[in-house]
């Protein structure tokens, strides 16, 4: 049954009945029982997105994704869906494969549905085509740096504390020669790290070696190459990489030059993906917190939505990392080692 039958039976017009769906209270009560009555016994069910348009909003959101294979982008999606199905929204998610041109292409079709409001995960869309989104009345979140979020509605963390608080774990476990492969996605949060690990050895007066420091792919395969590469001369005693897929390639590659970890090179990885509690030895690594980057990315986005007309500063919501201590990095006691 359609809106058209419901006015019919219930002898009303139309646009009475439309007035029962988005403004029931300017509506006599007797009449808006009435409707609501014959809609409840015929199951009729408001089509949403007409709906929405009366009200200015569909209830929809847009979740862009960097890539939907890797677990740390589905644990954001995961903290970003709690909270819309909390507020009654839906979804739309976007594999974007780190292709600019298809995140492109996403958005437009995101915009023609008239979503309101959308997520950039780790985005790789210059300033002035995000701008051009809120230009248009949607609002704009960023989840995570592929590169500079200044002047945008931002979560992140804080990677480059992440790096020093491990690099300086390294220092405390006596190792005094510590190299790094650092990733190549996402590129401000790798650069980040980078700078953190090199601002730790200057701190504690230990030499900055080229030898020791490599640009790799943000892959198993990546951190395997690299850390071939960093052992073909004289290695370090230690590794610092930046995701934990780079670790599992590094410690394989020790393995595979008949050394041990820890024994002869301490491996710590960046992310606390799940299988760093499977591989053997267990992988020491920075916790990031990535469902709470979901929540806290989706609650600044409805504070958006659900605002005024009137627009306030942009916010940065800034996350902390925690140290994962275990048998990689060669701590004895294990402090905070989780199975």
């Amino acid at each position: 049954m359609n809106i058209k039958q419901i006015a019919k039976a219930a002898g009303v017009s139309v646009a009475t009945v439309s007035r029962v769906l988005n403004h029931p209270e300017n509506v006599a009560p007797q009449t808006r029982d009435k409707i609501l009555k014959i809609m409840e016994e015929e199951e009729y069910k408001p089509n949403w997105f007409a709906q929405g348009l009366n009200f200015n909003k569909t209830k929809t959101i847009g979740l862009v994704i960097p890539h939907m294979l890797n677990t740390m982008y589905m644990e954001i999606a995961k903290g970003v869906e709690d909270v819309a199905q909390q507020k009654g929204y839906i979804t739309f998610m976007c594999n974007v494969e780190k292709n600019k041109d298809i995140e492109k292409n996403y958005i437009e079709q995101l915009l023609t549905r008239r979503v309101d409001g959308i997520i950039l995960m780790f985005t790789s869309l210059d300033e002035k085509f995000i701008k051009s989104i809120e230009e248009q009345g949607v609002s704009v979140v960023l989840i995570g740096e592929d590169k500079c979020a200044e002047g945008f509605n931002t979560v992140k963390v804080d990677c480059r504390l992440g790096a020093e608080a491990m690099v300086s774990k390294l220092v405390e476990n006596g190792h005094e020669s510590i190299g790094i492969l650092y990733g190549n996605d996402p590129k401000q949060e790798s650069a980040d790290m980078l700078a953190g690990y090199k601002n730790v050895l200057r701190e504690n007066g230990i030499e900055i070696k080229d030898e020791y420091i490599k640009a790799v792919e943000n892959t198993i395969e990546g951190g395997y190459l690299g850390a071939k590469k960093m052992m073909a001369g004289n290695p370090p005693k230690a590794i610092f990489t930046t995701s934990d897929e780079i670790a599992y390639g590094a410690m394989d590659a020790i393995k595979d030059n008949n050394l041990t970890v820890p024994d002869d090179i301490a491996v710590a990885g960046f992310g606390n993906a799940r299988m760093s509690n499977l591989v053997e030895p267990k992988l020491t690594t920075v916790e990031l917190p990535f469902h709470k980057m979901g929540v806290y990315g989706a609650r600044l986005l409805f504070d958006l939505i659900e605002a005024e007309e009137t627009r306030e500063e942009p916010k940065e919501i800034i996350l902390q990392t925690k140290l994962r201590i275990r048998k990689s990095c060669g701590h004895k006691e294990r402090i905070g080692e989780m199975f």
